[in-house]
């Protein structure tokens, strides 16, 4: 009786330390698409003609609102239950290392080029000279799972694994990982949007092959947004976490092992993105940090942390580097003992200066992590995107792991 009444009071606790693990952007996706479809179903609304991505209406009547309303709502009750338990192991991960408004960028960026890619490719298949094909263009597509088959793709190429498992039940390459996802589903469920799909995983590796760099705004653009005194509701929530360490254009860690030092330019230039920021008002000044590799993504912090970040800089860049770099490495690494051990460093957080204790050595820390079951590389990668911390690392391998189970 007494297993009954612990096991009945423990599971709306660990709903509730799930949910509040959660950040902000991600859990806000989740609510608002829960609430949408809620609203949908009590207004009886099954349609979706008005909304759904549907091709000949975007060219015909040039309906660009389309491409993010389709992306928002969903059909069924199981397709938004499974589309948000897909989504939150994804996007709280990234959210930790890319920080809440740098991934809201992404997200948004995401919808943009999978609809464009999708209208696309559908207008190619309609207007081929050997066997038109007309299906696609009167394809009404909804649901969050193009977008989520671009942060597979994203989140497989910054975990640094090189195989995946499928459901548990196999392995496969990593660079095999989506497209194996694809067939599986498209297989397996009814109604799927294979192009929708397609589309997703195409924008996912263009991202990190780096073709969208001229896309993404200069770190002043996200510091502005978090320093406007409108948005300091939602900063100020303790699950939101800053782009502070960010690099020059917030990209994922890719394969590519290029050895040119000049960085890309952004498609519109850095003076525009500062007139757009100026317009917002401002409650506080921020340090954007310079100098660091475009090819790996802003350290996310949570508001108020005073974690000193500057001495972890460059050790941290130096393990990546080391470890999704193909080539061999030509100059001994920076040993981590020496950047992480225990030291007393005085950062000053909104006018007060506050001390803060260093943490264990990282291989110490690395080591714990590989006893408790994890794979060295992936543990070693989640380390150094958490910043040495045990705990946050261990929530970010547990999310990969339940990321294998549940991703759609």
């Amino acid at each position: 009786m007494r297993s009954n009444i612990v096991t009945e009071a423990g599971l709306p606790t660990r709903i509730n330390q799930w949910w509040g693990s959660i950040p902000f952007i991600t859990s806000g996706v989740v609510i608002v698409c829960s609430v949408i479809y809620l609203i949908c179903l009590l207004f009886g609304y099954d349609s979706f003609y008005e909304i759904c991505f549907l091709p000949s209406q975007i060219v015909s009547h040039f309906q660009v609102y389309r491409f993010y309303t389709s992306v928002l709502f969903h059909g069924s009750l199981l397709h938004v239950v499974f589309n948000m338990l897909a989504f939150v192991p994804l996007g709280s991960e990234l959210e930790r290392i890319m920080g809440s408004v740098r991934l809201l960028y992404l997200i948004i960026l995401l919808s943009t080029t999978n609809a464009i890619a999708h209208l696309i490719v559908a207008l190619l298949v309609d207007h081929n000279p050997i066997h038109p094909y007309a299906y696609f263009m009167n394809e009404c597509s909804i649901g969050f799972s193009g977008v989520i088959f671009s942060l597979i793709v994203i989140e497989t190429s910054l975990s640094g694994a090189q195989s995946r498992s499928v459901f548990g039940l196999f392995n496969v390459p990593s660079k095999l990982y989506p497209w194996i996802l694809l067939v599986l589903f498209q297989l397996l469920a009814s109604n799927v949007s294979f192009l929708g799909h397609m589309c997703g995983i195409l924008s996912g590796f263009a991202y990190t092959f780096g073709l969208f760099n001229y896309l993404l705004p200069p770190p002043s653009f996200y510091a502005s947004i978090e320093s406007s005194s409108t948005l300091s509701f939602c900063i100020r929530r303790p699950r939101f976490i800053l782009c502070t360490g960010g690099t020059t254009y917030g990209q994922l860690p890719t394969y590519s092992s290029g050895t040119g030092t000049t960085q890309p330019r952004s498609l519109l230039p850095d003076n525009l993105w500062r007139n757009m920021s100026s317009w917002i008002p401002q409650r506080g000044t921020s340090v954007v940090q310079e100098g660091q590799d475009p090819r790996f993504p802003g350290r996310g912090r949570t508001l108020g942390s005073a974690r000193n970040q500057s001495s972890t800089t460059d050790s941290d860049s130096n393990l990546q580097e080391r470890l999704l770099d193909d080539t061999a490495p030509t100059h001994a690494p920076t040993d981590l003992r020496d950047v992480r051990n225990p030291t007393v460093n005085t950062v000053e957080v909104d006018g007060s200066v506050l001390t803060n204790q260093g943490s264990d050595s990282f291989e110490e820390e690395l080591k714990k992590l590989v006893a408790m079951g994890f794979e060295k590389t992936q543990a070693e990668v989640a380390l150094a995107a958490a910043d040495g911390e045990p705990s946050v690392a261990i929530e970010i391998l547990m999310s990969q792991q339940v990321n294998n189970d549940l991703i759609s």
